[in-house]
Protein backbone atom coordinates (compact mmCIF):
# COMPACT_ATOMS: atom_id res chain seq x y z
CA UNK A 1 0.00 0.00 0.00
CA UNK A 2 1.11 3.31 -1.05
CA UNK A 3 1.40 6.66 0.94
CA UNK A 4 -1.83 8.15 -0.76
CA UNK A 5 -3.65 4.91 -0.26
CA UNK A 6 -3.06 4.96 3.58
CA UNK A 7 -3.94 8.58 3.17
CA UNK A 8 -7.07 8.20 1.73
CA UNK A 9 -8.06 4.92 3.37
CA UNK A 10 -7.70 7.49 7.08
CA UNK A 11 -9.43 10.72 5.11
CA UNK A 12 -12.37 8.03 4.42
CA UNK A 13 -12.21 5.88 8.02
CA UNK A 14 -12.57 8.90 9.75
CA UNK A 15 -15.27 10.54 7.70
CA UNK A 16 -18.85 10.97 9.19
CA UNK A 17 -22.01 10.55 6.92
CA UNK A 18 -21.61 14.03 5.73
CA UNK A 19 -17.75 14.04 5.13
CA UNK A 20 -18.53 10.24 2.99
CA UNK A 21 -20.78 12.24 0.81
CA UNK A 22 -18.71 15.08 -0.08
CA UNK A 23 -15.76 12.09 -0.47
CA UNK A 24 -18.02 10.55 -3.12
CA UNK A 25 -18.75 13.55 -5.17
CA UNK A 26 -15.28 14.66 -5.50
CA UNK A 27 -14.72 10.61 -6.83
CA UNK A 28 -17.49 11.59 -8.96
CA UNK A 29 -16.36 14.75 -10.34
CA UNK A 30 -12.93 13.76 -10.75
CA UNK A 31 -13.78 10.57 -12.91
CA UNK A 32 -15.97 12.49 -14.77
CA UNK A 33 -13.52 14.94 -15.30
CA UNK A 34 -11.01 11.95 -16.50
CA UNK A 35 -13.82 10.53 -18.76
CA UNK A 36 -14.36 14.39 -20.55
CA UNK A 37 -10.81 14.05 -21.49
CA UNK A 38 -10.92 10.39 -22.42
CA UNK A 39 -13.58 11.91 -25.12
CA UNK A 40 -11.49 14.54 -26.07
CA UNK A 41 -8.55 11.99 -26.35
CA UNK A 42 -10.69 9.62 -28.59
CA UNK A 43 -9.81 7.00 -26.10
CA UNK A 44 -12.50 4.75 -25.71
CA UNK A 45 -11.55 1.96 -23.31
CA UNK A 46 -10.63 5.01 -20.82
CA UNK A 47 -13.77 6.73 -21.48
CA UNK A 48 -15.73 3.48 -20.02
CA UNK A 49 -13.60 2.76 -17.67
CA UNK A 50 -13.63 6.32 -15.98
CA UNK A 51 -17.50 6.93 -16.74
CA UNK A 52 -18.19 3.37 -14.88
CA UNK A 53 -16.26 4.70 -12.27
CA UNK A 54 -18.78 7.60 -12.47
CA UNK A 55 -21.78 4.92 -12.46
CA UNK A 56 -20.31 3.38 -9.12
CA UNK A 57 -19.90 6.80 -7.46
CA UNK A 58 -23.59 7.74 -8.42
CA UNK A 59 -25.21 4.32 -7.58
CA UNK A 60 -23.33 4.64 -4.14
CA UNK A 61 -24.87 8.40 -3.18
CA UNK A 62 -28.05 7.18 -4.49
CA UNK A 63 -27.69 4.35 -2.43
CA UNK A 64 -26.86 6.03 0.38
CA UNK A 65 -29.96 7.80 0.56
CA UNK A 66 -32.81 7.57 4.06
CA UNK A 67 -35.73 7.49 1.89
CA UNK A 68 -38.07 6.84 5.09
CA UNK A 69 -36.62 10.24 6.87
CA UNK A 70 -35.60 11.89 4.27
CA UNK A 71 -38.61 11.98 2.18
CA UNK A 72 -38.97 14.83 -0.56
CA UNK A 73 -35.18 15.71 -0.41
CA UNK A 74 -34.27 11.83 -0.66
CA UNK A 75 -37.09 11.00 -3.40
CA UNK A 76 -35.79 14.67 -5.61
CA UNK A 77 -32.20 13.17 -4.74
CA UNK A 78 -32.70 9.69 -6.14
CA UNK A 79 -34.21 11.41 -9.22
CA UNK A 80 -31.78 13.41 -9.96
CA UNK A 81 -29.05 10.83 -9.76
CA UNK A 82 -30.89 8.55 -11.54
CA UNK A 83 -31.30 11.30 -14.52
CA UNK A 84 -27.23 11.62 -14.28
CA UNK A 85 -26.98 8.05 -14.85
CA UNK A 86 -28.66 8.21 -17.86
CA UNK A 87 -26.45 10.93 -19.60
CA UNK A 88 -23.75 9.27 -18.57
CA UNK A 89 -24.78 6.40 -20.40
CA UNK A 90 -26.49 8.19 -23.03
CA UNK A 91 -23.43 9.70 -24.35
CA UNK A 92 -20.77 6.91 -24.03
CA UNK A 93 -18.73 6.50 -27.43
CA UNK A 94 -20.79 9.42 -28.68
CA UNK A 95 -17.41 11.31 -29.30
CA UNK A 96 -19.12 14.49 -27.63
CA UNK A 97 -18.74 15.99 -23.81
CA UNK A 98 -22.25 17.56 -23.79
CA UNK A 99 -23.77 15.11 -21.78
CA UNK A 100 -20.50 15.14 -19.14
CA UNK A 101 -20.77 18.83 -19.06
CA UNK A 102 -24.33 18.91 -17.94
CA UNK A 103 -23.87 16.26 -15.11
CA UNK A 104 -20.64 17.98 -14.05
CA UNK A 105 -22.48 20.93 -13.46
CA UNK A 106 -25.20 19.36 -11.46
CA UNK A 107 -22.42 17.63 -9.68
CA UNK A 108 -20.88 20.43 -8.99
CA UNK A 109 -23.85 22.41 -7.67
CA UNK A 110 -24.71 19.35 -5.40
CA UNK A 111 -21.61 19.08 -4.24
CA UNK A 112 -21.39 23.20 -3.25
CA UNK A 113 -24.94 22.02 -1.44
CA UNK A 114 -23.80 19.78 0.78
CA UNK A 115 -20.44 21.49 1.57
CA UNK A 116 -22.41 24.59 2.98
CA UNK A 117 -24.02 22.07 5.06
CA UNK A 118 -20.93 20.48 6.21
CA UNK A 119 -19.58 24.23 6.98
CA UNK A 120 -22.91 25.15 9.03
CA UNK A 121 -22.60 21.46 10.61
CA UNK A 122 -19.14 22.39 11.84
CA UNK A 123 -20.17 25.62 13.04
CA UNK A 124 -23.17 24.51 14.64
CA UNK A 125 -20.86 21.89 16.78
CA UNK A 126 -17.69 23.99 17.37
CA UNK A 127 -18.96 25.48 20.45
CA UNK A 128 -20.42 22.43 22.27
CA UNK A 129 -20.70 18.99 20.34
CA UNK A 130 -24.05 18.05 18.92
CA UNK A 131 -25.82 15.13 17.83
CA UNK A 132 -25.10 14.37 14.18
CA UNK A 133 -28.73 12.78 13.72
CA UNK A 134 -30.49 14.86 11.90
CA UNK A 135 -27.52 14.53 8.88
CA UNK A 136 -29.52 11.34 8.55
CA UNK A 137 -32.71 13.04 6.91
CA UNK A 138 -31.39 12.37 3.83
CA UNK A 139 -28.19 10.34 4.20
CA UNK A 140 -28.48 6.96 5.87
Amino acid sequence: MTRYQAYQGNQVEGAGPLGLVLLTYEALYKSLGRCRMAVLAGDMQAEADHAGRAMEALFELSSSLNMEEGADIAQSLASLYAYMMNRVTEGLCSGSTQHLDEVMRLVQELREGWMQLSAQQNHQSRPHLQSQSHLQVAVG
